[in-house]
């Protein structure tokens, strides 16, 4: 089976790390769910911060090693290292009929990358919170 139209084009992103690609791929009411943040975090603006951040401390060293898909959603496992530190987790994908994401969760282990994850991701916020 060939990865859905919304996977294709996370991937796209991750690779370009284009901006206008990102905002077009989420819908207005996406809701993205942090490892790093208790509360989901709602609407395309924040999750496209938080998106972006992720790319800029993730994506440097990220590697998709499996994909599961359904009819509207998909599993992606990665792995990537953050200052040396192991990082292994997956991207929970889900996509209304217009393939647009509606909500996208991460989870991280183990916990010492996780806390690295979480340092990275809040100094990243606030560089671009002061931009």
């Amino acid at each position: 089976m060939s990865a859905p139209a919304a996977v294709r084009t996370w991937h796209e992103i991750v690779t370009t790390r284009d901006r206008e690609l990102l905002q077009s791929l989420l819908s207005d009411d996406v809701v993205f769910r942090s490892p790093a943040v208790h509360t989901p975090q709602a609407g395309r603006a924040l999750t496209t911060m938080y998106l972006e951040a992720a790319l800029v401390v993730l994506a440097p060293n990220l590697q998709y090693h499996r994909e599961w898909f359904g009819p509207d959603s998909a599993v992606l496992e990665f792995t990537t290292t953050v200052d040396d530190v192991e990082v292994h987790g997956v991207d929970i994908m889900t996509w209304g009929d217009d393939d647009r994401l509606v909500d996208f969760a991460v989870m991280v282990r183990p916990q010492k990358g996780l806390a690295k994850v979480i340092e990275r991701m809040g100094a990243e916020l606030a560089r671009q919170s002061s931009a």
